[in-house]
């Protein structure tokens, strides 16, 4: 069996002592899948992402990348295998897109160096990936909001792009709720952009409200229920009617149309 990319064992943390945000989470996150993480607001979805980064250091437990401590792992380490998509960035400067998706470069570059040519082309092929090459000198601020994530996805496939020299012990992408306040256009992009990065061997750990979209994409499911211990397994087990009513608090039911599942609230 493969080593996970990504396990949590026994991980409880909260911001102030005697309040956990979160609680005895376990969970081993296999290469090349999709991981959905999902939770009412304030169950500490976006802290898990922040702990799987080591932005974060847990209370108790262990958390592990790719088989090694992730204590263990420096933070140019991290920062060239792991990237973090936000919901949203502010860009103080007029960067060109280009510019903007060269800055994932970072961590595989020395102080004060300048990016090579091979790290323009990783970053024009991240863009390429996500349909967007087209804008490369497009300044930021006059991309819509559809552009804009879609560019945030770029840089952070450039940033865990392993230069052609290098060997790669895997790449890890975080997603936190990549289809917010997109129209229904880009976020049908955004779910056939993570269907593509997963069939490349890209795994994804992504936070996500939307019931639809989880049904799209994820292959496996880690639960955040306040009060209980999480629950994580393959996606047909642990996305039930039962468990989302429960966690969300309102009657929700799954219908099956045309062979795929849709989630409705009654």
């Amino acid at each position: 069996m493969r080593t996970p990319i990504l396990s949590f064992r026994e991980v409880s943390f909260g911001y102030h002592a005697g309040h956990p945000v979160l609680e005895r989470v376990n969970f081993e996150m296999r290469p090349g899948r999709i991981v959905a993480v999902l939770g009412p607001n304030g169950a500490g979805k976006t802290t898990l992402l922040y702990l799987a980064l080591g932005w974060l250091t847990p209370w108790r437990g262990e958390i592990r990348f790719a088989g090694t401590r992730l204590s263990d792992l420096s933070s140019r380490t991290r920062g060239r295998h792991m990237a973090l998509v936000p919901q949203s960035e502010y860009t103080p400067f007029d960067y060109s897109a280009l510019e903007y998706a060269l800055l994932g470069r970072t961590p595989h570059l020395s102080p004060l160096e300048m990016p090579s040519e091979e790290d323009v082309d990783i970053a024009l092929h991240a863009m390429e990936q996500v349909g967007i090459a087209h804008l490369a000198q497009s300044p930021v601020p006059t991309l819509s909001g559809g552009e804009r994530q879609l560019l945030l996805i770029a840089r952070a496939l450039a940033q865990i792009t392993a230069p052609a020299a290098s060997a790669s012990t895997g790449a890890l992408l975080l997603l936190d709720e990549p289809t917010a306040h997109l129209d229904l256009r880009n976020k049908v992009r955004i779910i056939e952009i993570m269907r593509r990065l997963r069939d490349a061997g890209v795994s994804i750990l992504m936070t996500n409200h939307e019931p639809d979209v989880v049904l799209a994409v994820a292959d496996d499911v880690l639960l955040i229920e306040p009060g209980h211990p999480p629950q994580f397994g393959p996606l047909q087990e642990i996305f039930t009617a039962e468990a989302l009513s429960r966690v969300y608090g309102i009657p929700l039911r799954l219908l099956q149309t045309d062979g795929h599942r849709h989630v409705v609230w009654t």
